[in-house]
């Protein structure tokens, strides 16, 4: 990204910190933690749904909403992270997020994961309605 808006690595960071304290962006890490997490970023989320709607030329991709919907709604009250197997981690779970038609095959054989699902009304076994997470508030 640095090289693409041709500005130093260091300002590039600091202007990403900057829109994360303004509440633009969200920054998924993955797992590490002091010094060598610091530069660790794996995704870059605009804040909330709104903003994606809003800021997009043309229909956003319903995967990015759903992500970023996750998002926003889970690091509230816990600290997300990225996963080897899913999409997040939070603690110990782990979570893959998708439509109706997602399958458990990312996260088959692995302990406390979990398939969110958009276009679903009610959960079952380990797949969580996407919705339900709204309600985190």
């Amino acid at each position: 990204m640095a090289t693409k808006l041709e500005i130093s690595r260091n300002s590039l960071e600091e202007y990403m910190s900057f829109m994360e304290d303004a509440g633009l962006i969200a920054r998924l890490r993955d797992q590490s933690t002091g010094i060598i997490g610091l530069g660790k970023v794996n995704k870059v989320y605009l804040d909330n749904t709104n903003l994606v709607y809003y800021l997009s030329e043309r229909e956003p991709e319903i995967g990015n909403i759903r992500e970023t919907f996750f998002l926003n709604q889970t690091r509230v009250n816990n600290a997300v992270v990225s996963s080897v197997a899913g999409d997040f981690k939070i603690a110990q779970y782990t979570f893959e997020v998708g439509g109706r038609s997602k399958t458990r095959e990312q996260i088959k054989n692995r302990p406390n994961a979990f398939i969110v699902k958009d276009d679903i009304e009610y959960g079952y076994k380990n797949v969580i309605p996407l919705w339900a997470f709204g309600l985190n508030y």
